[in-house]
């Protein structure tokens, strides 16, 4: 079977239910462009937008001193802290685990510093909607107010490695 040119007059306009379709389309398209900006400033889905650079050691550093003054215990070998409410607290992505774990009081805000130490995490907070890229050399900083009790499981949701799936980390919120 040779390839071969279509006629001449193959196009033909579109009629019908597909005009119907084409429309709907475009009518959804427009909807969603002139609802981006109402989401972005409204929607109360994005972050503050605060960002520093940094490096993987000065974090760690910050993460390791934040530990030393606000240990409490450990979980599964990972420090569980409980700082101040109101303070700055630190939380560092490296593979396979979120480092340290965190104790919060409900209804406290805190400024949540996160970063990578080695590549490209996702922090994925479960069963909240919040989503974030964590890149190394960056310190990102979330404002959160914990509003219900509980344990929330932290994970990541960017392919990290072998061990991907194992990376978990926790934040509990006590009243």
């Amino acid at each position: 079977m040779s390839i071969h040119q279509p006629p001449d007059d193959w196009f033909q306009a579109p009629h019908g239910p597909e005009r119907v379709w084409i429309g709907l389309a475009l009518a959804w398209c427009l909807i969603l462009f002139l609802m981006m900006p109402y989401w972005h400033f409204r929607g109360k889905q994005n972050s503050t937008g605060e960002a520093y650079r940094t490096t993987p050691a000065e974090f760690a550093e910050r993460v390791n001193r934040f530990i030393d003054a606000n240990k409490v215990g450990e979980e599964n070998g990972v420090p569980l802290v409980e700082p101040a409410p109101g303070s700055d607290i630190y939380l560092a992505a490296q593979m396979w685990r979120w480092y340290p774990a965190l104790k919060l009081k409900k209804d406290q805000t805190y400024r949540l510093h996160v970063s990578s130490l080695d590549v490209q995490h996702g922090f994925s907070l479960q069963p909240m909607n919040m989503n974030f890229q964590i890149l190394p050399g960056y310190d990102h900083v979330l404002t959160v107010t914990p509003t219900q009790s509980g344990d929330y499981l932290i994970i990541c949701n960017e392919f990290c490695g072998i061990n991907h799936h194992l990376m978990t980390g926790r934040i509990r919120v006590e009243g």
